[in-house]
């Protein structure tokens, strides 16, 4: 086939770019200005066979593969009734996944599946729950998705080991006003992004809406949180990280040789990488010099669009410091850092990679500093959630009296503080209804030992990075490097 595609070019040639000879020139019967070879076809002006084998292998054929592993990001579109195995889900993709250089299945795509388990509550979390004003505790669940649907209409199905990813997503960097400085952001990211902005902007208004929903909604599901009986939901904009069970294929693409000759070059200095990480990893239980890896999600392109490193090539680092949290609500603090590139062909390279960005659910309460290193923080909130508690203790406990008289029961505006204190909204209904200080009293006793202890006296949060966390690396050249171009530097 590729003979008969040259053939075909060389006939073009011959009818429409080969120069006329000059009444004095030798012409063969074909009209071609030369006689051809021995081996070739000279009715076709053909050049000869080892031409067109040397033509047809600089050609690089490069398959377009999506490896077994690669989780798909994914946030609800719709909020959905955790009630019954089988319950269907769905959502889009909110990052694109490339193969190689190229972006395979774009972001927003549509994917769906099903709730595949529902665990039941154990009865220690049972308890604890009950204590807590909640008879309605959450079941833990499984999802899986099985169907994805692309922008120009095909359909594939999947197999996927779904992880549950962020709740609330945020993402953090180290700071602002150091990369707006330093950081360039490399060529594939910003086409990526314009790719984005383009072809799927209703898809980001979605994404902007699952991001930051409304405040009337917030505050729907703040109340809703302090019922004592509530239905579970998974929420809209809930991300999942869905892990490819099997290998898809996106077929073939070609590149020549000076097309790949840059493969493997170091990228610009301070250039970010996007990036997830390879496996979880806690400040609980990391060693400093443990490994660390992760795997690029974007390949990586010099700022005349020439590839350096395809999409899933590896970076590997270590663990610089690890501390674990510890009592009196200290936090965990943990840094790491990134040393090797490895492409998929097994080549590696030098680097000094620092982290600079990544996301993260609101929840976890993360920093980081502007050296890449993460640690705990603890919202301030905890000092007024513990004068709130601490305050309706003892203003229950003062006796109610009015006009030389003592209500044995007390105000009733204190005794729904207490049990709004010590056991939410079940506890205030409670201390309403029996209209007894006592009782009153031990629900504000609870809550503010339960506000003091889990705020102040109990063990601080660790940092804990989930499989797949995405990341923003920051390429350096290694040290040894740094050191010999400052050496190279003039003196004046």
């Amino acid at each position: 086939m590729n003979r008969l595609v040259v053939a075909a070019i060389s006939i073009a040639n011959c009818l429409f770019l080969c120069p006329h000879p000059t009444p004095g020139q030798e012409r063969n019967v074909f009209g071609c200005p030369e006689v051809p070879r021995a081996d070739a076809l000279p009715s076709l002006c053909a050049p000869p066979t080892s031409e067109m084998e040397a033509a047809t292998a600089a050609i690089v054929v490069i398959a377009l593969r999506v490896p077994e592993g690669t989780p798909l990001r994914i946030a609800l579109d719709q909020r959905t009734r955790v009630a019954r195995v089988g319950e269907a889900v769905h959502g889009k993709l909110v990052e694109p996944v490339y193969a190689f250089d190229q972006q395979v299945i774009p972001a927003g795509s549509s994917v769906s599946g099903r709730v595949t388990k529902i665990d039941g509550v154990p009865p220690k979390v049972r308890a604890l729950s009950y204590s807590n004003g909640n008879f309605t505790p959450f079941h833990r669940y499984e999802v899986s998705f099985d169907e994805l649907a692309l922008p120009d209409g095909r359909t594939l199905k999947l197999k996927t080991a779904t992880s549950l990813g962020s709740a609330e997503p945020m993402h953090l960097v180290a700071s602002q006003s150091k990369l707006d400085e330093r950081k360039k952001e490399n060529v594939a990211a910003r086409v990526a992004s314009d790719v984005k902005k383009e072809a799927s902007a209703q898809i980001q208004s979605d994404v902007a809406q699952i991001k930051a929903p409304n405040l009337m909604h917030r505050l729907r599901m703040l109340v809703y949180a302090q019922s004592p009986v509530r239905r579970q939901y998974i929420e809209k904009g809930t991300r999942f990280n869905a892990a490819l069970e099997d290998t898809l294929e996106f077929g073939e693409t070609t590149r020549t040789p000076e097309q790949l000759a840059s493969l493997g070059r170091a990228p610009e200095p301070d250039s970010l990488m996007h990036a997830r990480l390879g496996a979880e990893i806690s400040s609980e239980t990391a060693v400093a010099g443990s490994t660390v890896s992760a795997v690029l999600t974007e390949p990586v392109f010099s700022q005349n669009h020439v590839l350096l490193l395809p999409a899933n090539s590896k970076l590997l680092g270590e663990v610089q410091q690890a501390k674990a949290a510890r009592k009196f609500h200290r936090n965990g603090e943990l840094r790491i850092a990134f040393n090797r590139i490895e492409l998929p062909s097994g080549v590696e390279q030098a680097m000094q990679g620092t982290l600079e960005g990544m996301e993260v659910d609101r929840s976890a309460h993360l920093a980081l500093d502007e050296e890449g290193g993460a640690r705990a923080t603890t919202p301030k909130t905890r000092y007024l959630a513990t004068s709130f508690s601490l305050a309706m203790l003892a203003a229950v406990s003062r006796p109610d009296v009015e006009h030389g008289t003592t209500d044995a029961a007390g105000d009733a505006d204190k005794r729904a503080g207490a049990g709004i204190s010590g056991s939410h909204v079940a506890g205030s209904l409670i201390s309403l209804a029996v209209r007894s200080q006592p009782v009153s009293m031990a629900f504000g006793a609870l809550g503010a030992t339960q506000s003091v202890y889990s705020n102040f006296l109990s063990r601080g949060k660790e940092v804990d990075l989930k499989q797949n966390t995405p990341l923003e690396i920051s390429f350096g050249p290694p040290h040894d490097e740094k050191r010999k171009t400052a050496q190279a530097k003039p003196k004046y």
